[in-house]
């Protein structure tokens, strides 16, 4: 009989492009519902697949605190996060949500898109 090896799944492996980093972004946004925390892991998955000391010189921050900040384990400040999204080449774009009813969920006050220029 043979063994299966299995290797830890790592999101960032497969997020090559900005459309991609931009679809996983919306994705997390839209499951967050409010969790800063898990928006600023799903961030720290893109900085790492664009390569986080890249983004952190690009971002203005040091490497060590772009980790911190992006770890999921505290919510960074605003201001912070819109920097690494800049960094990556990402913007947010708010857009109405249409309530239908006492019980409707909203979807994401946000989408991520790629920033052209």
């Amino acid at each position: 009989m043979t063994k299966t090896i299995t290797t830890r799944y790592d999101v960032a492996e497969h997020l090559r492009t900005p459309k991609e980093m931009a679809a996983y972004l919306e994705a997390c946004l839209e499951e967050a519902h409010g969790d800063a925390t898990s928006i600023a892991k799903a961030l720290g998955h893109i900085a790492r697949a664009k390569g986080m000391s890249q983004v952190a010189r690009d971002a203005g921050l040091s490497r060590e605190s772009l980790y911190k900040a992006l770890s999921g384990e505290r919510s960074p400040g605003f201001d912070t996060i819109l920097k690494v999204l800049g960094a990556l080449g990402l913007k947010l774009h708010a857009k109405a949500v249409l309530e239908s009813g006492s019980t409707a969920q909203p979807s994401a006050a946000a989408e991520a898109r790629t920033s052209r220029g």
